[in-house]
């Protein structure tokens, strides 16, 4: 299973397009939010979507709920569920949802960390990052691990790589 998560992009469709060319063997591309763009616009088809705090009248759901393989794929925005100051709300959203992976932005600051059984992945700002970090995107991978890479929209180099075990 390889999943792309993109956020907060802010109407830069050069950057979401890089992407997808380059991540042409990905199962599934999902975007957290903050895209800016029309819900219609080409770029987004074929594109699990949510709704953020910028993005208007777009009419993208505020949740989504996708399998993923054998894993059951949550993603919001993240600004309905406090996200800056904890996971908390997150963490009673996945229950609710019998969720594997829970995939948010909002903050703009990339990270992953596995709890309960339950990977949490905020893929950061592909245009706009925060706190001195870099512009980046996460790929999610699982085999007999669990690998979450946070590479740059630019070069797709990685920025870093978290490695869960699995057993």
């Amino acid at each position: 299973m390889k999943l792309i998560v993109m956020s907060d992009s802010h109407g830069d469709l050069e950057t979401i397009q890089a992407i997808r060319n380059r991540e042409t063997d990905a199962d599934a591309f999902f975007h957290c939010g903050d895209s800016e763009l029309a819900g219609d616009e080409e770029i987004l088809h074929g594109m699990e979507i949510v709704q953020g705090n910028c993005d208007g009248n777009a009419a993208f759901p505020e949740s989504v709920l996708a399998d993923a393989g054998s894993q059951k794929v949550l993603m919001v925005h993240g600004h309905q569920h406090g996200v800056k100051g904890s996971l908390m709300q997150l963490k009673y959203a996945a229950e609710q949802v019998d969720a594997d992976i829970v995939l948010f932005g909002h903050s703009h600051l990339y990270g992953a960390e596995l709890q309960d059984g339950v990977l949490y992945v905020n893929p950061g700002s592909t245009l706009l990052p925060r706190d001195g970090r870099f512009a980046t995107y996460a790929v999610i991978e699982q085999d007999d691990s669990l690998k979450v890479t946070f590479r740059s929209p630019d070069t797709g180099e990685a920025v870093e790589k978290v490695i869960f075990t699995t057993t």
